[in-house]
C-alpha cells in the first residue's frame, strides 16, 4: 500500500458519515409506523414510568421485626378437667410472642403419668408379640411410646399380646378429639402485632403502630378501615378474613398466614407509606378426610410429689397457628435508572422503524421499487491497467462513479 493510500485512509478517519433517509409516500406503512410509535410511547410512559416507576431506584432488602401478644381469658367446665380458668400462659405456645405463635383451642388430656412399665398400645405394629423373644430388652418401639423390657404381655387366653415397655404410664388414650372446641371463646381473643421495618439503602424506618401520645389508644381500638394503624386483631376476624369458620377450625386446628406488605414511594411524604394486610389459610383445608388435615402437637406439664418423684400431665393440643410474613420494597428517584429506561425506549423506537422497513421492503407489492430507492450500488473503479484505454470508456466510468457516489467535502 502506497503513501497515497495510507494518507487517504488517515484522512477518512475524520470524515463524518450520516444516514440517508428515503421518504416513502405510502399511507399504509406511514399509519403503521405512527401506530407502532404511539404503542411504544404508551408502553414506556404508561407502564415503565407510571405503573412500574422506572425512574426510581428500588430497595427490596427489607429488614423487619415482629412482636406478637395475645390477650383474653376463658372459663371451661369439662368432665375430664373440671372447672378451670384459661389465660394467656395456658393457651399460647410459645409464651414469648414472635412472628409465629400458636393459640390452643381444643385438647386431649392424659393426667398423672409416671415413669413405670406398662403394655404398649395394641395399635402399634412394632409392639405386637407372640413370644418373649419378640420383645428384645432395651429395644425402642418404632413409632411407639417407650423401650421394651423383654416381656410379652397377653390378656387371658389370647395367642398374641403386646410388648411391655418402660414409658410414661398410663399411655395416652387413642380417643378422638372433642368435636366441640374446648376454648370456643377464643374467637373473641385479640392479638397485638407490632411490625417495625427498615429499608437500609434509603435509611428509612417505620412501624405499623399509630404515632400518638394517647396512652389509651391501643386499649380500645381494633384494626379496620377507620383505624388502619391499630395493630390489634380479633382472632375470629383473622380466621374469617382468611375465608374460614373459626369454630370449625378451632376443633381440628389449622394454619393462618398474615401477610404484611410494605410498598413505599419515598418520593412522597412518609405518611403515604402504609402497610397492606392480607390473610390466607395455609393448611390443607380442602382435604377433610386426609390424615394430615388440621394442626396439633403434644406437650407436657411436669410436677413432683411429696416423695420427690416426678409425674406429668400430657396434653395433645389442637389449635390455630398464625404465621406473620413481612415483604416489601421502597423506591426513590435516581438519574441512573431514568437514563437506562429512556435509552431503552429510544432503542424500541429504532426497533419500530426496523419493523416498518421490513414491511416496506419485503411485504408490499412494490417492494422491489422501494428497495431500489433505498439501497444504491457502488461499482468498483477500473483497474490501473486500463488507464491508457480509449477516452470514451474512461469518461463513461467516471460518469458512473459520480452518479453512484455522493460525498460532501469541506
Amino acid at each position: 500500500m502506497g503513501q497515497v493510500a495510507w494518507r487517504a485512509l488517515c484522512l477518512s478517519l475524520f470524515d463524518y458519515k450520516t444516514e440517508k433517509y428515503v421518504i416513502a409516500k405510502n399511507k399504509k406503512v406511514g399509519i403503521l409506523y405512527r401506530v407502532v410509535q404511539l404503542s411504544i410511547m404508551a408502553y414506556v410512559v404508561g407502564w415503565v414510568f407510571v405503573a412500574r416507576k422506572g425512574y426510581q431506584e428500588v430497595d427490596a432488602s427489607i429488614q423487619s421485626s415482629v412482636i406478637t401478644k395475645v390477650k383474653g381469658v376463658a372459663f371451661t367446665n369439662s368432665s375430664g378437667m373440671g372447672e378451670r380458668l384459661w389465660d394467656v400462659a395456658d393457651y399460647v405456645v410459645p409464651p414469648q410472642g414472635e412472628s409465629v405463635f400458636f393459640v390452643m383451642t381444643n385438647l386431649i388430656v392424659t393426667p398423672n403419668q409416671w415413669q413405670s412399665t406398662c403394655p404398649e398400645s395394641a395399635g402399634i405394629p412394632d409392639a405386637l408379640c407372640y413370644h418373649q423373644s419378640d420383645c428384645p430388652r432395651g429395644e425402642a418401639v418404632i413409632a411407639g411410646n417407650g423401650v421394651k423390657t423383654g416381656r410379652c404381655v397377653k390378656e387371658g387366653s389370647s395367642r398374641s399380646g403386646t410388648c411391655e415397655i418402660l414409658a410414661w404410664c398410663p399411655l395416652e388414650e387413642k380417643k378422638s378429639r372433642p368435636k366441640k372446641p374446648l376454648l370456643a371463646n377464643a374467637e373473641n381473643f385479640t392479638v397485638y402485632i407490632k411490625n417495625s421495618i427498615r429499608f437500609p439503602r434509603f435509611k428509612f424506618s417505620k412501624t405499623n403502630v399509630l404515632e400518638t401520645k394517647d396512652g389509651n389508644y391501643l386499649k380500645g381500638c381494633r384494626y379496620g378501615p377507620e383505624h388502619p394503624y391499630c395493630p390489634i386483631f380479633p382472632l375470629g376476624d383473622l380466621v374469617r378474613w382468611a375465608g374460614s369458620d373459626f369454630q370449625e377450625m378451632a376443633s381440628e386446628g389449622g394454619v393462618i398466614g398474615i401477610q404484611i406488605e410494605w410498598n413505599c414511594d419515598l418520593d412522597r411524604a412518609p405518611s403515604h407509606c402504609n402497610p397492606q394486610y392480607s390473610f390466607t389459610r395455609l393448611d390443607n383445608r380442602f382435604a377433610a378426610k386426609s390424615i394430615s388435615s388440621g394442626y396439633n402437637f403434644r406437650f407436657a406439664k411436669y410436677y413432683r410429689d411429696a416423695s420427690g418423684v416426678d409425674f406429668r400431665t400430657l396434653i395433645k393440643a389442637y389449635g390455630i397457628r398464625f404465621d406473620v410474613m413481612v415483604n416489601g420494597k421502597a423506591g426513590k428517584f435516581n438519574i441512573i435508572p431514568t437514563i437506562i429506561n429512556v435509552g431503552s425506549g429510544l432503542a424500541l423506537m429504532g426497533a419500530g422503524a426496523f419493523f416498518c422497513d421490513l414491511v416496506l421492503l419485503y411485504l408490499l407489492r412494490k417492494s422491489n421499487f422501494y428497495r431500489g430507492k433505498k439501497y444504491e450500488e457502488v461499482r468498483k473503479p477500473l483497474p490501473e491497467s486500463n488507464v491508457n484505454g480509449n477516452q470514451s470508456s474512461d469518461s463513461l466510468s467516471r460518469l458512473d462513479q459520480l452518479r453512484s457516489m455522493q460525498t460532501i467535502e469541506t
